[in-house]
């Protein structure tokens, strides 16, 4: 079945992650197919694309995050398909798989633009656009040659040249929660549902626990290093929006134009 794995690396007694057994949702007449970005704070920061597709959700972790330069082709790795509910998750896995901070970095749908989705991720070679709040506009994965193993090879996530691509840091742009109002992950850490924390706290020893104090150290000092005050750019979107970047990106800020030459 299409969520045994995802099933088989969790206990779900520790763990207020979906467990996928909500039934499957009645898609409107007319709309899109949903997709996420999560950004997780586990061993290591990485950020998860999740596509809906025949009733679960393709799942993509990663490492560096999706990048609106299309000079950039971000390493994807494939992982197992999540439930369609486990899309707009955002709060503590206390331990386990994924011990961590999840936060939803991005939400919205996505339209196919090949004619078979399934032929396509065959072939390894699948386009699409994105409309959620801060990633729009044209996109690719195209599978690679190493890496991954088995049947969850690696892929490169790429932005096709179009109005939404630009030059800057869209994950330092925007860094924060679409679901939390300006939520990063210390106040996600802070807010998240008590019951959670009664029932499952994070473990304080071993190495869980250690992890989970790397964690918590790592998410305080980048909320401390957001709150320092960067030097804005002098002008353009990124300039206006500088210091309430999750607004402007739920706003559907285009970032700036490339400068002609750069390859």
């Amino acid at each position: 079945m299409a969520l045994d794995e995802y099933r088989r690396k969790r206990d779900f007694s520790q763990t207020p992650e979906p467990d996928g057994s909500a039934s499957p949702r009645k898609k409107r007449v007319g709309a899109g197919l949903f997709f996420s970005v999560q950004k997780h704070l586990a061993s290591h920061l990485h950020y998860d694309l999740r596509l809906e597709w025949n009733g679960v959700l393709l799942s993509w972790a990663v490492p560096k995050g999706p990048s609106i330069d299309p000079a950039d082709k971000r390493l994807a790795m494939q992982t197992e398909d999540h439930p369609y509910e486990y899309g707009t998750f955002e709060g503590v896995i206390p331990q386990g798989y994924g011990a961590g901070i999840v936060m939803l970095w991005d939400r919205g749908t996505w339209t196919p633009q090949v004619p078979d989705v399934d032929t396509a991720l065959r072939k390894g070679d699948l386009k699409f656009t994105l409309d959620g709040y801060k990633l729009k506009g044209s996109w690719a994965l195209v599978r690679t040659r190493g890496f991954g193993s088995g049947s969850k090879p690696s892929w490169l996530l790429i932005k096709h040249r179009d109005e939404w691509a630009g030059p800057i840091d869209i994950t330092e742009f925007a860094p924060l929660s679409v679901k939390t109002p300006d939520a990063d992950f210390v106040d996600i850490l802070a807010t998240d549902s008590p019951e959670v924390w009664s029932t499952n706290p994070p473990a304080k020893s071993g190495d869980t626990g250690r992890l989970f104090q790397r964690i918590i150290a790592q998410a305080v000092a980048m909320k401390g290093t957001r709150s320092s005050g960067r030097t804005a750019p002098a002008s353009g979107p990124a300039a206006r929006a500088k210091g309430r970047p999750a607004k402007t990106a739920s706003e559907g800020a285009r970032p700036p134009r490339r400068r002609k030459g750069r390859s």
